[in-house]
């Protein structure tokens, strides 16, 4: 008996354990709101590249700020063809040098700048790669949710018509409702039927796309929670968003380090109008072996300096060039402003449209329609209502129903679109 004991005890932590991990496992597998958006910043692909792009600019400012690095030379110098002795002539020597080529100055300053701002350039773009992605996810994840209480909302009425089937064979079999009550109720079990397939389908598409932002494979199941706070928050004044994107969204941040780029190379086009240069020195030494007298070696020195001549083709169109260039980039950022406050005004459109849906449907039509439909079934249960009246309120309801899902769900999808837009979160009042 004591031997059975410690199995049976095993035998308990052993299934304890096990129901404990199933739990948690299910547990784990409800995807939030918040656990989708921090594996997307974790494991997305798109966004690791645009990552490691800059890192890499990052590290180009200082190479390009950088002295070309030095060339040391070993020449043989005055060389006889006929014997390749170098005791036979006296100037033969065997000459080691060192060169060093000399930019202008401040052509490294601005080299090192023009790439310093590009690198800043592309570290924004990355923060703007996140509130995209960020963007991204949100939106699809409502959208799944939204789908997933269409299906509940379709699968309840596809009950409650088989019950009004069922209701309206029992009256025809007593003689005291019509067939085409049945039919019509069948017709419409049919259309929900119809409806589900659909937004299977949809949602379908729709997990493959979120899994593909998560870096998942495109057929793994995603369950998400049953439900969400439904209550919206109020958001500030356009004018005080359009504040808050100027200085917080990475896409402008971005685009002004490139017109700081552009500015600097225009100004390094400038610089190329003066000359480079080149030292250098070099030490040439002489075989004395064979002769009665001490030669000494030689020590030679160089200075050299490029000369611009040909300043109209090719300087003076640099500089156009630059220029040009310069002014694109100002258009740019210009463009994307415009395109920011355009953005902003659109999704907070959109947020208090459909936040108005949502109280409207909330508050009024769905639960008028719900009473709609009891009234309906009580009168159609006495005879009282025709059939025909009855299920068009419960297809109503289910619409009503429907509507306010889809409305919720778009009115978080219009504040993830406006957050990345304004390029924080805090945009309440």
């Amino acid at each position: 008996m004591s031997s059975v004991l410690p199995i049976t005890r095993h035998l308990l932590m052993a299934i304890s354990w096990f129901i404990c991990s199933v739990a948690y496992g299910a547990e784990q597998a409800v995807l939030t709101l918040q656990a989708a958006t921090e594996l997307a910043m974790l494991d997305n692909p798109g966004l690791a590249q645009i990552n490691a792009r800059a890192q890499a600019m990052a590290a180009i400012p200082s190479q390009v700020g950088t002295m070309p690095d030095p060339v040391i030379s070993f020449n043989a110098l005055n060389l006889p063809t006929d014997t390749f002795d170098t005791r036979q002539e006296p100037m033969t020597q065997m000459q080691f040098g060192v060169s060093q080529s000399i930019p202008f100055p401040g052509k490294l300053e601005l080299n090192e700048q023009a790439a310093g701002f590009a690198a800043e350039a592309a570290a924004h773009d990355v923060v703007e790669a996140r509130w995209r992605l960020l963007r991204d996810v949100k939106k699809i994840w409502w959208s799944l949710f939204y789908l997933d209480r269409a299906l509940e909302i379709v699968k309840a009425n596809q009950d409650l018509l088989r019950q009004f089937v069922e209701i309206a064979q029992t009256k025809y079999q007593v003689g005291e409702g019509l067939q085409q009550d049945v039919l019509l109720a069948q017709l419409e079990l049919s259309r929900l039927l119809d409806n589900e397939l659909v937004l299977v389908g949809t949602r379908e598409r729709a997990k493959a796309q979120l899994n593909a932002l998560l870096d998942k494979p495109a057929d793994q199941q995603i369950n998400l929670p049953q439900a969400v706070s439904e209550t919206l928050p109020n958001l500030m004044a356009e004018s005080t968003l359009f504040e808050q994107a100027e200085n917080s969204r990475a896409l402008l941040s971005s685009r002004r380090e490139s017109v700081n780029a552009a500015q600097t190379r225009l100004e390094l086009a400038k610089k190329d109008y003066f000359p480079d240069f080149n030292v250098g020195a070099a030490y040439g030494i002489r075989d004395n072996t064979l002769t009665n007298t001490d030669r000494a070696d030689f020590l030679s020195m160089k200075l050299s300096v490029t000369v611009p001549i040909f300043l109209a083709s090719k300087q003076a169109k640099a500089v156009d060039q630059r220029t040009s260039e310069l002014m694109q980039q100002k258009y740019v950022l210009q463009d994307e402003w415009n395109q920011v406050r355009a953005e902003i005004s659109t999704a907070s459109s959109d947020f208090h449209q459909t936040k108005n849906q949502v109280v409207l449907f909330k508050s009024g039509i769905i639960p008028q329609a719900r009473q709609t439909v009891a009234s309906m079934l009580a009168g159609y249960q006495v005879n009282k209502v025709d059939f025909l009246n009855l299920v068009r309120s419960q297809i109503t309801l289910f619409n009503y129903e429907t509507q306010y899902w889809k409305a919720l769900s778009e009115a978080n999808q219009a504040l993830a679109q406006l957050t990345a837009v304004v390029g924080k979160e805090e945009i309440y009042e």
